[in-house]
C-alpha cells in the first residue's frame, strides 16, 4: 500500500492540511495518509525527510501559508529550498503548497484560495503516484491551482 504523507503548519490560517486529506479521500484507495503538523514552513523540510524515513511515505505534500512582510518571503525561499533538498536527498517528490498572505484581497478570497491550491495540489499527488499519465496528458494547458487555468497557447 503507497503512503501519501502530509506536513502542514500552524502558522496559517486554514488548515490546509484537513483540506488535502479531504481531496485525497475522494479519490478512492490504495494508501493511507501520515500526518505531520510543525509551527512554521521553514520547518517543513525536516518534516518531509522524517516521513520518507520514518514513515517509509512514497510522496509528501508541504502545506504553508507565509506571511506577506519581506521577511515571511525569505523563510518561504529558504524553505523551498529545503524541500527541493529533500527531494534530491530521497528521489521522492515534495509537492510544495504555498498560499502567501497577500496574494488575496481578504480574508474569504485567502481561505478559498488556500483550500482550492491545497485540493488541486493533493489530486497532483495522487496523479504523481498513481496515475502519471493523467499530467502528461495535462502538459502545456496553463494549469494553475487556486486560480483560473490559464489556458493553452495555440
Amino acid at each position: 500500500m503507497k503512503i501519501i504523507g502530509i506536513v502542514d503548519t500552524t502558522f496559517s490560517r486554514v488548515d490546509m492540511g484537513a483540506e488535502a486529506i479531504n481531496e485525497l479521500k475522494t479519490t478512492g484507495t490504495g494508501f493511507r495518509i501520515e500526518r505531520y503538523t510543525v509551527p512554521g514552513v521553514k520547518d517543513l523540510p525536516v518534516a518531509c525527510k522524517k516521513l520518507f524515513e520514518e514513515k517509509k511515505c512514497d510522496i509528501v505534500i508541504a502545506l504553508g501559508m507565509p506571511g506577506a512582510e519581506a521577511i515571511d518571503k525569505v523563510c518561504a525561499h529558504e524553505a523551498s529550498t529545503g524541500l527541493i533538498q529533500v527531494q534530491l536527498m530521497t528521489n521522492k517528490h515534495i509537492i510544495e503548497v504555498f498560499v502567501h498572505m497577500d496574494e488575496a484581497k481578504n480574508d474569504k478570497e485567502l481561505k478559498l484560495l488556500a483550500s482550492r491550491r491545497a485540493r488541486e495540489h493533493a489530486l497532483n499527488a495522487y496523479n504523481l503516484l498513481f496515475k502519471p499519465e493523467k499530467l502528461t496528458k495535462m502538459a502545456g494547458t496553463g494549469q494553475r491551482q487556486g486560480f483560473a487555468d490559464t489556458g493553452k497557447i495555440d
